[in-house]
């Protein structure tokens, strides 16, 4: 069954960001991942201030997910992005 990572990124500066999409394109493809979503959100309905930006990654399991999260390369990688921004990271299992 698939299953998602969801993260809502609120930026505060930019400097991590190329190099972190370069290293992340390649630890998601390791895992079998796919991003299908990138995008600053759309307000249809909200209580919390928005993020930034929204990413959903799909995998082709929940255990695909947590091996991708906990693979000692993301480590730097989170380092890298605590570095300018904050991030709600979400596993959704699909139906």
């Amino acid at each position: 069954m698939a299953a998602y990572a969801i993260g809502a990124l609120t930026v505060r500066n930019t400097d991590w960001q190329k190099e972190y999409g370069e290293k992340m394109a390649l630890l998601i493809k390791k895992y079998g991942g796919k991003v299908i979503a990138k995008s600053p959100p759309q307000v249809l309905e909200a209580v919390n201030p928005l993020p930034d930006a929204v990413v959903v990654i799909e995998f082709t399991s929940a255990e695909q997910v947590q091996a991708w999260y906990h693979d000692p390369d993301h480590a730097a990688l989170k380092q890298l992005r605590r570095s300018g921004s904050d991030i709600d990271l979400l596993l959704v299992n699909g139906l």
